[in-house]
């Protein structure tokens, strides 16, 4: 009797021990299929999974997953591709553009000097305000192009973000003063330098400093800290926290800027994003703030 037993424990344990085996070796390839399947989607590759184990089951998991991959990378290539004709033909659209409208305000210059009535005046004030709308939409939408290709902040060099401030707010002097704008500036007293795209820079700050004269409510405080933070905060009493959140969004624009091709904080956050920086904002009490750090 106690050898019948004694050849049933052995037994048992024997198959305690294969289960055991069986069940690591089963948690092991799950695994190895879940890290497979994360680096496929994380990439854009066409290579499938693979598995070296015999497992039935898990071979028919892995040729399902397979299946919804192949779905996934046509439909992933078909978007691509789609993407890319859409941005090329707005690129084009945007440079053909170009010629006709230096062309009318070319001829609106000269009309202007021309003797003309009051009412003929006033006119050519409303198509200068629209021509003038147009050539800012159509060199925004070439310029969100080119950033969204990538075409845009490749050419690194060290560059002090305390100089690419000033050169930035010096240009945008006169459309500030017209705002009635007095910039309140702090920045450390040596300079912050990282390794970006000079022209980049300057767009992303050009275009920062255009929103905050659409939105301010007359004033605008711009800090620099040495950590590289750069936060440009104003009263905008005319926004909502909703509407802060999506200043971003391609195309977005809000009825207190009606003539805005909501664009130019896109081209930013593209800009920003691909010389490894982040960009956000922030509505609250009244005020919109909006920060980036290098």
């Amino acid at each position: 009797m106690s050898g019948w037993l004694g050849a049933a424990l052995s037994l048992m344990t024997v198959l305690a021990l294969s289960l055991a085996g069986k069940l690591f070796v089963l948690r092991r390839d799950m695994a190895m299929l879940a890290d497979a399947l994360g680096a496929r989607l994380e990439t854009d590759t066409n290579a499938l999974l693979t598995l070296p184990c015999r497992d039935r089951a898990l071979r028919r998991l892995a040729s399902r997953l397979n299946d919804e991959l192949q779905t996934l990378i046509r439909a992933r290539h078909r978007y691509q591709q789609g993407d890319a004709e859409l941005k090329a033909a707005i690129a084009g659209i945007s440079h053909d553009l170009r010629t006709p409208l230096t062309a009318i305000l070319g001829y609106l210059d000269l009309t202007e000097r021309e003797t003309k009535s009051e009412n003929a005046a006033r006119y050519l004030a409303v198509v200068r305000e629209r021509a003038n709308a147009m050539a800012r939409l159509t060199e925004d939408l070439f310029s969100y192009t080119l950033a969204a290709a990538g075409q845009e902040g490749a050419a690194r060099q060290e560059v002090s973000l305390n100089a690419a401030l000033e050169e930035s707010l010096a240009a945008a002097y006169t459309v500030l003063t017209e705002k009635g704008i007095a910039p309140q500036v702090r920045m450390p007293g040596r300079p912050v330098t990282r390794r970006l795209d000079p022209a980049a820079l300057n767009r992303v700050f050009s275009n920062l400093l255009s929103n905050a004269a659409r939105y301010s409510d007359g004033d605008l405080e711009i800090t620099l800290t040495e950590a590289g933070e750069i936060t440009f905060s104003n009263a905008a009493p005319h926004l909502t926290p909703v509407q802060a959140a999506r200043l971003f969004d391609r195309f977005y624009t809000v009825s207190a800027a009606p003539s805005a091709a909501g664009l130019g904080l896109s081209i930013a956050r593209l800009l920003t994003e691909r010389m490894g920086g982040d960009i956000g904002a922030e509505y609250r009490d009244g005020r919109l703030t909006v920060r980036l750090r290098f």
